[in-house]
């Protein structure tokens, strides 16, 4: 049997998932594209799929028309696959590295750092109540998937610093005009790095909780770095 309605109750319950509070209710979330369906299998987070042919993804597979996938996606291409996954768990322990992002707004940026994490080998994303959502379409798109391979938490940023701290986390701020070059940083052991938003930076409230700050030497032509640029650098460097 293929849908062909959008007005299919199936589908409409599908698309109400597009709206957070929804999704945080029914713990699902959608998913775009041949890429990102594999990689929530390879994590055994997918829960259906839906697609313009019979798929096995080892989960339900319902058959629709391309005219109920454009009305699911925002993408200008509709894809030929959207699939349904279950949140990933978050973990407490959040390992030896951990990137802490006080207040981010871009989705592209959050979705870069969270990708940036796996490829340096920084254990856990912690956001603040204020960044925007992981399960943010743009965001989960911007990931590539890496969403599936990491730890993304959302903590209270005072409270969880002050437990790292007495459980021996390195806390680093970045500031250019009052840090170390990030070269210069030999620390391999827990290691815990704030980002702040692209508005406003670090908060004052977190900013008093650093250790030491950090800084990326740039060509004084350059005023400053894009955030996500920033944390992968420094990422990469501490890695």
């Amino acid at each position: 049997m293929i849908i062909t309605s959008v007005n299919n109750e199936r589908i409409k319950y599908i698309k109400k998932l597009k709206n957070a509070k929804f999704s945080q209710e029914q713990k699902l979330f959608i998913i775009e594209g041949d890429h990102l369906v594999k990689e929530a299998k390879k994590a055994g987070l997918l829960y259906l799929t839906l697609s313009l042919n019979d798929e096995d993804y080892g989960v339900e597979n319902i058959v629709v028309t391309n005219n109920v996938l454009k009305s699911i996606t925002n993408l200008c291409n509709t894809p030929n696959i959207i699939g349904l996954c279950r949140y990933v768990k978050e973990n407490n322990e959040l390992g030896n590295k951990v990137i802490i992002l006080d207040g981010i707004q871009d989705p592209g940026n959050l979705g870069t750092i969270i990708r940036s994490s796996v490829a340096f080998g920084f254990t856990s994303v912690v956001l603040s109540s204020s960044c925007v959502k992981k399960y943010n379409e743009k965001v989960i798109r911007a990931t590539q998937g890496m969403l599936f391979k990491t730890n993304v938490v959302t903590k209270d940023l005072t409270n969880l610093i002050k437990s790292l701290k007495n459980d021996g986390y390195k806390i680093y701020g970045t500031d250019v005009s009052n840090g170390i070059d990030v070269k210069n940083v030999h620390d391999d052991k827990k290691i815990a790095v704030i980002m702040g938003s692209e508005g406003n930076g670090i908060s004052a409230e977190i900013k008093n909780c650093i250790s030491k700050n950090i800084y990326i030497p740039i060509n004084d032509e350059c005023e400053s770095l894009n955030v996500a640029v920033a944390a992968s650098i420094i990422m990469h460097e501490l890695k």
